[in-house]
């Protein structure tokens, strides 16, 4: 199998312009050849070689969403308690269990 050759996007926007042109300037493709200094067999390759890949469905590519981490120092919460204890709480805490913890730290050792 051939190599597949490599595509000349100048080269190609350049027909885009000439293909453009001529259907605008309703002469045939002959006369509009012949004004333009153009090789009728290489418009006729150009023009089918375009439609071909305008009638080519775009690539489809997966892609996947993931949400982004947060930031632990953007949005974290530092709660500093009584005799300097410093709890750090995370995005997403549960507020019940984060009082509990605050009511246990604050309460001291039970001895």
């Amino acid at each position: 199998m051939a190599p597949k050759k490599q595509r000349d996007e100048r080269k190609e926007q350049q027909w885009r312009r000439w293909l453009r042109l001529w259907r605008a300037s309703g002469l045939s493709v002959r006369a509009f050849c012949a004004r333009h200094g153009l090789s009728e067999p290489s418009f006729y390759a150009w023009r089918r070689v375009l439609q071909q890949r305008a009638a080519e469905p775009a690539p489809f590519v997966a892609v996947q969403v993931v949400a982004e981490p947060a930031s632990a120092s953007a949005s974290a919460l530092e709660v500093v308690l009584a005799q300097g204890r410093t709890v750090r709480v995370a995005p997403g805490f549960d507020p019940a269990t984060l009082r509990q913890v605050v009511r246990v730290l604050e309460e001291g050792p039970s001895c």
